[in-house]
């Protein structure tokens, strides 16, 4: 008969207390991920829905746990079930939680207008490549920090010299006429092939690979009357290739002047 009643008592009992809390753990598990798969979508309209259904506690209401929980008394209870939880800190938990999901819609806002105005940019500098008939000679290519403009060294100057060819002189006009047209800072980038050079003027591909991209710069300030603080010069000489110096026509795609057309935020992130 003892046998019979504890057995009673057991089964009337509910589930353990870890089950409860690993539950709950489950539970806060999935709605991470899924706000980070809902994020990784860049869908600002799919995330700013989700944001209202949490603010307005809609998919976590704070009710207490399904699973129902063993003699917990009281003290425990105290602070968690849906009605009384935040009693004491609750308004105040409610007003950190809106605050931060209002800073990550900021954010996200913030990074889809960066990526939308780059993509903008990358679309104008194109169409304008492609109208002047430069698609040929100038390339253009998207990273984080703007839109590249790649020019083989081939149209601006001869071998091993810095001077600007007269053959070069209406692709660096037209994209001045580019560059007039937005407010963007630009970094003009010197790089050079493998090959060593040792002159009096050019002791290495570093002077000459700088040379070559003050130029540039100096051609856009004095032909195109731009603001010389719009620039910035950089030479990297052999030390960003684009392809292996093994063959003539690598080390041809290696010296090249990189225009870079800086996105604005890039620009404040870094300065």
């Amino acid at each position: 008969m003892k046998l019979n009643r504890r057995k009673k008592r057991s089964e009337g009992k509910g589930a353990p207390k870890w089950m409860v809390t690993y539950s709950d753990m489950v539970t806060l598990v999935l709605v991470f991920f899924i706000l980070l798969f809902s994020m990784s979508q860049i869908d600002l309209n799919k995330f700013e829905s989700i944001t209202r259904s949490f603010q307005s506690r809609a998919v976590l209401d704070f009710l207490p746990s399904a699973v129902p929980s063993e003699d917990i008394t009281s003290n425990d209870t105290e602070g968690y079930s849906g009605d009384n939880l935040g009693a004491t800190d609750g308004e105040d938990a409610e007003d950190d939680e809106e605050v931060d999901l209002d800073g990550m819609i900021d954010h996200l806002q913030a990074w889809e207008q960066k990526a939308d105005a780059l993509a903008r940019l990358m679309e104008n500098v194109e169409q304008f490549l492609v109208s002047e008939g430069l698609g040929n000679v100038i390339s253009a290519n998207r990273t984080e920090e703007g839109v590249h403009l790649v020019l083989q060294d081939s149209i601006l100057f001869d071998s091993g010299e810095a001077v600007i060819l007269d053959s070069g002189i209406p692709f660096l006009d037209e994209v001045g006429r580019l560059l007039k047209g937005i407010e963007n800072t630009v970094r003009v980038e010197g790089h050079t092939d493998s090959r060593p050079i040792a002159t009096y003027r050019y002791p290495s591909n570093w002077e000459l690979s700088g040379a070559r991209a003050g130029s540039v710069v100096r051609h856009f300030i004095e032909e195109q009357d731009l603001n010389p603080e719009r620039f910035l010069i950089a030479g990297y000489g052999d030390t960003r290739p684009v392809a292996d110096n093994n063959s003539i026509a690598n080390m041809s795609k290696n010296r090249r002047v990189e225009i870079v057309i800086l996105d604005s935020e890039y620009e404040t992130d870094t300065r």
